[in-house]
């Protein structure tokens, strides 16, 4: 190999947990493809999201910045229009920066309005797309109720024979009874069976040929593509061959015990109640759900092998650096819970595996790291590769190109964060009776332990070396008080050096504000 990256593919899959790919150890997936690309990239084992939910795991991706900072806490909650993102930090280096797929954003439409800025604009519509060029903004979820008037993949579909009202619900995530009738993807119930929709029509073959239409299209200047997969996020259905490759011996068996549902946290406990967990915690359920979870992440590889090998054909795969992540995770039964919410690592720990074409990544390919990264890392990693020689000051991640290069870093974090918000899980929220701003909660974990801290209830503590499964709460135990403290002081310290001021640098304060007075002529408190 010898050039350099010049070009960012950033792939994410939604709701992809750490462990269901075969590179990072389950024993019976097949992803050939993803695979291929961690033997010529780096496996970074131990990331974690900063959030545990789409829309704010999401927001510190695009901007670098923990949620406490941005303030986008849940999926209906706008990131302030003042926050600034990918497409505007990466854009002025030259690069563009485009969409394929989901980024589950909310605009700040008062934002807009307090600052006089038509949504239809350029201006506007920069904050609408969250800095992106919408190249195709596709969100995913798109029920008869919300279904939006000018969905291009519905267009698509009617175009190639299904004609229906809302064919992404009808035909792309719905599968056919004994009878014809449709049989909707959102029962769980219906996950065993083929979706209507063949696999070349199919949401992941769409935006996989988006993608490649995006780098058809796309002069020598330099880029910056988001291809943001839909799935392997419920509904879970999957066209057929894949909705039967796998069956229950291909599963990993749940992490959970009895003792954790006889005498659980309280929040726990809330959303063991839950719906969704409450079906999860049952074994047909399981049984059902994850060959089509599992067929999902296997149809993502095999589209992803199409778009590799159109790269390759292209001359792409020679100057483009690869990331391949995933926004958060999914329970699939573990700890009797559905969906993810919560502070255990199915929920919060991530995959993610980089492939650097330069020559100086030549020392660490198909390496394994296991520090410990976040993923507001990302995009002082992207603004990097586009050039940039400093960060900007209010990016509260690291680059990763040191460690992605083999150089000697000391001084790299022993521990990663991760915040929860469960204010609109209205069903956790009124069991617990609970008022919004109190449903939050903050965690830390490091080489040897997990405290996580929830408001108005006890915190938590597991010993990972003895108790990876996160099954055994220690908090309440006088032995690892000395730990318990360690930990929650450790939390409030990362708590007050947030990166809150985000209008003047420390450089700008010491450098010439400071002086600013005395250079007008302003001798205040002089004798």
């Amino acid at each position: 190999m010898s050039n350099k990256a010049k070009n960012i593919l950033f792939i994410m899959c939604d709701q992809l947990r750490y462990d269901y790919l075969g590179c990072t150890g389950h024993p019976s997936i097949q992803t050939p493809n993803i695979d291929a690309l961690a033997a010529k990239g780096v496996i970074f084992n131990r990331s974690y999201a900063q959030a545990s939910i789409c829309g704010p795991s999401r927001a510190s991706f695009y901007t670098g910045r923990y949620m406490f900072c941005h303030g986008a806490n849940w999926n209906l909650y706008p990131l302030r229009v003042d926050e600034l993102t990918m497409g505007d930090i990466l854009r002025p280096l030259g690069m563009r920066v485009a969409l394929v797929g989901k980024t589950h954003m909310m605009p700040d439409l008062a934002g807009l309005e307090r600052l006089g800025v038509d949504p239809n604009s350029a201006k506007g519509t920069n904050v609408m797309e969250c800095g992106f060029e919408a190249f195709e903004h596709d969100d995913g979820l798109h029920p008869d109720p919300i279904v939006p008037k000018d969905l291009n993949y519905n267009a698509y579909l009617r175009r190639h024979g299904f004609d229906s009202q809302n064919p992404w619900n009808e035909v792309a995530n719905a599968a056919a009874g004994k009878d014809g009738e449709i049989l909707s993807g959102w029962q769980m119930q219906n996950a065993g069976r083929p979706a209507r929709v063949p696999d070349e029509h199919s949401e992941t073959a769409y935006m996989t040929d988006r993608a490649m239409n995006f780098m058809d299209e796309a002069s020598d200047d330099p880029w910056c593509l988001h291809l943001s997969y839909i799935k392997p996020h419920w509904p879970y259905i999957v066209s057929e061959p894949y909705h039967n490759k796998y069956g229950p011996a291909d599963f990993l068996p749940p992490q959970r015990t009895e003792e954790e549902r006889r005498d659980p946290h309280p929040v726990h406990e809330a959303f063991m109640k839950t719906n969704y967990s409450r079906n999860f915690a049952r074994d047909e359920v399981r049984e059902t759900v994850l060959p089509a979870y599992m067929g999902l992440i296997s149809q993502i590889d095999d589209h992803l092998g199409r778009l590799f090998a159109h790269m390759e054909e292209i001359g792409r795969m020679e100057d483009t650096m690869i990331v391949f992540t995933s926004d958060h995770g999914d329970y699939l039964g573990d700890h009797w819970l559905g969906e993810k919410d919560m502070h255990h690592d199915p929920s919060i720990r991530i995959p993610l595996i980089i492939y650097d074409p330069s020559p100086e990544a030549d020392k660490t390919r198909g390496t394994e790291d296991s520090r410990f990264i976040e993923t507001i890392d990302l995009l002082p990693t992207f603004y990097e590769v586009a050039g940039g020689e400093k960060p900007p000051f209010h990016l509260e991640g690291r680059s990763l190109m040191p460690l992605i290069h083999d150089e000697n870093i000391a001084d790299w974090r022993e521990e990663a964060f991760c915040e929860i918000d469960y204010s609109l899980r209205e069903e956790a929220r009124e069991i617990l009776g609970q008022t919004p701003e109190r449903c939050r909660g903050f965690i830390i974990v490091n080489e040897n332990w997990k405290y996580v801290i929830y408001e108005e209830h006890d915190s938590l503590l597991y010993n990972l070396a003895d108790d990876p499964m996160e099954t055994v709460d220690l908090a309440q135990d006088p032995q690892y008080e000395a730990v318990r403290r360690e930990l929650h002081e450790k939390i409030f310290t990362w708590l007050r050096r947030r990166r809150t001021r985000i209008t003047v640098s420390d450089e700008e304060i010491i450098g010439k504000l400071l002086n600013s007075e005395r250079d007008a002529g302003l001798l205040i408190g002089n004798w």
